[in-house]
């Protein structure tokens, strides 16, 4: 469930274009279509991970921040980014996407739907701003002790790119403990399947953002997917969170 990128950074010696290009996408895709999830380790490196992170408490970069008590989401808190997105965060999904649309079509096709995915970002974001959904979904996450993200899909109107990428920023047993990534999967007659997807710092897992087909001896069928965060016992914990659709 592992893609290995290199020693290369994305944002320090290397464009997100050159360490993007240096991962399997073959393996990728093959362990979304297996598991509808896959970790791609060290895609930053712990100088971006701190960069990123500490955009969190930097004003001006974000259009809103969500309390996740006052909702129901869990305990903690996370804020989405304006337009313009910070150029780091933008050069990483425009980069990250076309590597993605190609399962994002094939998964449409097995489950009968009938959207198709343009190869460029910006052609797809025309899609959901002609749609009335303009508003931009990169998300920066911060858990502190205690807090956690209860299950859940990231799904904000009709346009919706059924894959998203989350990048833990953090170092588990350093600067958090506890605070698992956390996907379950409920199959067609069946009780949900939970797994814990292990990373470090720099690593991203990417995942199914609602449902996958899964192949099984009568065909294809629609597996449905949640994604959240186990408590956390101490620390603190961010993610950077990248979502291709935008919100309504």
């Amino acid at each position: 469930m592992t893609v290995f990128v290199g020693n290369d950074p994305v944002f320090a010696s290397a464009t997100a274009e050159t360490a993007l290009s240096r991962i399997d996408w073959a393996v990728v895709e093959g362990e979304l279509d297996r598991n509808g999830a896959a970790i791609v380790e060290s895609l930053l490196d712990e100088a971006d991970c701190r960069a990123v992170a500490a955009l969190y408490d930097t004003a001006g970069h974000f259009r809103s921040k969500v309390v996740m008590s006052r909702h129901g989401f869990g305990r903690g808190e996370y804020q989405y980014f304006a337009y313009p997105l910070p150029p780091r965060i933008e050069r990483l999904r425009t980069a990250i996407y076309p590597h993605l649309a190609g399962v994002a079509n094939r998964w449409n096709q097995d489950l009968g739907m009938p959207v198709r995915f343009p190869p460029s970002h910006a052609d797809y974001l025309g899609r959901c701003h002609a749609a009335g959904q303009t508003r931009p979904t990169p998300l920066l996450l911060r858990y502190g002790s205690g807090d956690y993200n209860c299950l859940h899909q990231d799904v904000y109107g009709e346009h919706v790119f059924p894959l998203q990428v989350a990048i833990l920023l953090s170092q588990p047993g350093t600067d958090f403990t506890g605070g698992e990534f956390v996907l379950t999967e409920q199959r067609p007659r069946m009780q949900s399947r939970a797994e814990v997807v292990p990373l470090r710092q720099g690593d991203a897992v990417i995942f199914a953002v609602h449902h996958r087909p899964m192949r099984g001896s009568k065909g294809i069928y629609r597996v449905n997917l949640r994604h959240g965060v186990s408590r956390l016992r101490s620390g603190r914990r961010h993610t950077l969170g990248l979502i291709f659709h935008d919100a309504a």
